[in-house]
């Protein structure tokens, strides 16, 4: 099966749904990976623009990515509603050039400015494909939960290991006076997703569009 999984940042995917992505590399599916913005705008004061950039990079190495599954664009963080129609533009060529038939993207109900533009338009350039939407905790003030998928302790690793390369979010996070608590958050949420379908760790997806064939 042909999946793919959109993010308004790198790193939207990781904290989203990275167990996921590597259990189903395991299963042998074909899958490809798009982020919208590198936050050059968001980056502590003295990083390269190019930090998020090569971060990712790593990050998808190891969730299992293919190298020339990953495309990333740079739309300015915070301002995705002012490029809405060029994302949409961009959403429409991925669907003609990969063809998905099940796609990943931040939920419906994520209030982030730049999510939420992934979420609409994401729906308009794939309304014929199977869609499902994931949580990223911070940013959503409600979710149904209408679908689990089950990992173990091996996939959740690799989304902590995953993550863990984005030290650019560290920083930022420590230099604004808080801690960084990201890893721990991930593998905690995972723990209470698989408690709720009695599973040792769990994803939740809320179900967009499905398309039985």
């Amino acid at each position: 099966m042909k999946i793919l999984c959109l993010g308004a940042h790198t790193d939207d995917v990781e904290v989203g749904c990275g167990g996921s992505v590597v259990k189903f590399i395991e299963e042998r599916n074909d899958l490809y990976y798009a982020a919208f913005s590198i936050a050059e705008d968001s980056l502590p004061e003295g990083l390269p623009k190019d930090t998020l950039l090569k971060e990712v990079k790593l990050s998808t190495k190891i969730l299992g990515i293919k190298s020339e599954n990953l495309f990333i664009y740079r739309y300015p963080v915070r301002k995705f509603p002012q490029f809405r129609q060029e994302i949409l533009e961009d959403l429409v060529k991925l669907n003609k050039k990969i063809k998905p038939e099940l796609v990943l993207m931040p939920s419906k109900y994520d209030t982030h400015q730049d999510h939420h533009i992934i979420a609409m338009e994401g729906f308009r350039a794939f309304r014929f494909t199977t869609i499902l939407g994931y949580e990223i905790l911070q940013g959503c003030n409600a979710f149904d939960a209408t679908l689990f998928v089950i990992l173990n302790k091996h996939h959740i690793d690799k989304k902590v290991a995953a993550l863990s390369c984005f030290k650019s979010q560290k920083l930022r996070t420590e230099k604004a006076g808080n801690k960084f608590v990201a890893l721990e958050n991930a593998r905690m949420a995972s723990q209470v997703a698989g408690y709720r379908v009695r599973a040792d760790y769990a994803e939740v997806f809320n179900i967009v569009r499905w398309i039985m064939k």
